[in-house]
């Protein structure tokens, strides 16, 4: 194809590059407010706008996000990205770059969460799985990397009523107070990670 013609080609097809100017890399780490029931409570308790969370992967050369929804799923990344509010999103990276080691062990580790169910209940055992939990267990056992400390869910804002709303349905009477939780927004404050994508705002 001569100069000209190849110039004509782009300019009547560009080839579009995923997730506008971001370049993905094996284990960034994308956050969004997602669009579900539950997304308002989350964000509410936390004091956070971020209430989904998931870790980039690829397969056949293709970039996706291992996230924790019904169920543990690989979603094409570009997808993932759009579908969160506003189109607005903010991915993460480990400051120090990851080892083919452990990006190989993220995979390896992935392979025991697909397919597990959502756990509405957030508790910290691997039958069910939320995604924030997702994304530590997975860089704790692929990397031995602690991305932020456990808070118990008694400390986040539970006073509201959308809060409460939730709680009610999901514990009844009975709130785990002292359970085990990691949030979104507890990784996205992470020390160990910095910022190097963002698109839109909420």
């Amino acid at each position: 194809m001569t100069g000209r013609l190849f110039v004509l080609f782009w300019l009547l097809f560009p080839v579009a590059s995923p997730a506008d100017a971001y370049t993905p890399k094996e284990g960034d780490i994308v956050f969004q407010a997602s669009r579900s029931s539950q997304s308002l409570a989350i964000q509410t308790a936390t004091s956070s706008p971020y209430s989904h969370v998931g870790v980039v992967l690829f397969r056949k050369g293709r970039p996706y996000v291992l996230e924790a929804v019904q169920p543990v799923r690989f979603t094409p990344l570009q997808a993932w990205l759009d579908h969160g509010e506003n189109g607005h999103y903010v991915v993460k990276r480990t400051k120090l770059p990851l080892t083919q080691a452990a990006i190989a062990q993220l995979h390896w580790h992935a392979k025991d969460y697909l397919g597990k169910p959502y756990d509405l209940t957030f508790e910290w055992s691997d039958d069910r799985i939320y995604c924030s939990e997702l994304v530590w267990k997975l860089y704790k056992q692929a990397a031995n990397i602690e991305l932020a400390a456990l808070s118990k869910l008694g400390s986040f804002k539970l006073d509201a009523p959308v809060v409460q709303q939730k709680l009610k349905a999901r514990y009844g009477d009975h709130i785990p107070l002292d359970e085990p939780v990691i949030s979104p927004a507890a990784i996205f404050e992470s020390p160990q990670l910095e910022t190097v994508a963002a698109k839109g705002h909420l």
